[in-house]
This record gives structure tokens, C-alpha cells and sequence, in this order.
């Protein structure tokens, strides 16, 4: 263990690999909104986040979990379950003005064409501008869950139309 008496302690967050504070601090100084996009093993969450000098507001939020209101009864932690929330807190965004903002993974790590990205493709086609590069997005029959099953797709197609229609 390093010791003396010029030795600094990171911060306990980026000890634990929770945080990277550089990435953390260039989308602060933007100024824009960020979209937040988490996964877990059984669900994917979104959040429209703003800076605020006593702490960060969410201004809209969605939770896979929540598609189970609207009509899912697959699992909520696969791709088409990822796009139907980025496209649900991208309808609620819009509802309150939200029209761009920044994309902020965290310390996930990315992968082309994955979840996260799913979330992202679920934003644009909500109508919220995010910065992004065509080449990550997923292809369409993933989204709809072609590789999970014809039910799955005909599920994807009637819980989009109600989501759509509210």
C-alpha cells in the first residue's frame, strides 16, 4: 500500500469504479440535458437529468418495469424492451419541451448495437435530438424482437401503437 504524505486518496466513487469524474465533468460543463441510460439484468432504465447547483434534477424518467402497464409481458430486459422505454421517456420528455440532449452511459461499457443503444434508438424515434453515429444503432428486426420470437414481435408492434396513440 502507497503511503506518505503526498499520497491522495481517490475519491471513494471512482475507488469503487462507479464514476468517472472527467467524463462526469465535460458533460456537466455542456450545460445540456443528459439522457441517462442504466441496465441491469432485468431492466433498463431512462432518465432526462439537468444540472442543478444543489444537485441533479430528473426532469422525466422510464422504467422498463413500466411497459408491463402498457401491455409487455415478455421480459424487460431484452433489446425490444430497451427501445420501448427509451421511446416511452422520449414521448414524456417531448410532453414537457425536452427537445435534445446529451447521451450519458456511465461507466457501462458499450457495445454496437446493444441495449443501451436500443434505448437511443427509442429516444430519435420519440423525436428528442441526440448526438450519436448511425453505425451503433441496432438493426430493425432486433428491435422488434425477430431473434426472440414471432410473439414477441406481434407484442412489440401492439404495445409501440398504444404507446404511440398516448
Amino acid at each position: 500500500m502507497k503511503q506518505g504524505p503526498h499520497f491522495r486518496v481517490p475519491f471513494r466513487r471512482r475507488r469503487e469504479g462507479q464514476t468517472d469524474y472527467r467524463v462526469r465533468s465535460r458533460l456537466l460543463r455542456s450545460g445540456k440535458t443528459r439522457v441517462v441510460v442504466r441496465k441491469t439484468l432485468n431492466q433498463t432504465i431512462v432518465q432526462f437529468v439537468s444540472v442543478d447547483p444543489g444537485g441533479d434534477k430528473v426532469l422525466a424518467a422510464a422504467q422498463s418495469r413500466e411497459l408491463k402497464e402498457h401491455g409487455w409481458s415478455a421480459g424487460t430486459g431484452n433489446l425490444p424492451a430497451a427501445y420501448l422505454t427509451g421511446f416511452l421517456a422520449g414521448r414524456r420528455a417531448s410532453a414537457k419541451g425536452l427537445k435534445e440532449a446529451v447521451l450519458d452511459l456511465g461507466v457501462q461499457r458499450p457495445s454496437k448495437g446493444g441495449r443501451l443503444f436500443a434505448a437511443l434508438q427509442g429516444l430519435l424515434d420519440a423525436g428528442v435530438a441526440v448526438p450519436h453515429s448511425p453505425d451503433v444503432l441496432p438493426a430493425k428486426e432486433r428491435v422488434r424482437g425477430a431473434h426472440i420470437g414471432d410473439q414477441v414481435g406481434k407484442l412489440f408492434d401492439a404495445v409501440k401503437s398504444k404507446l404511440e396513440a398516448s
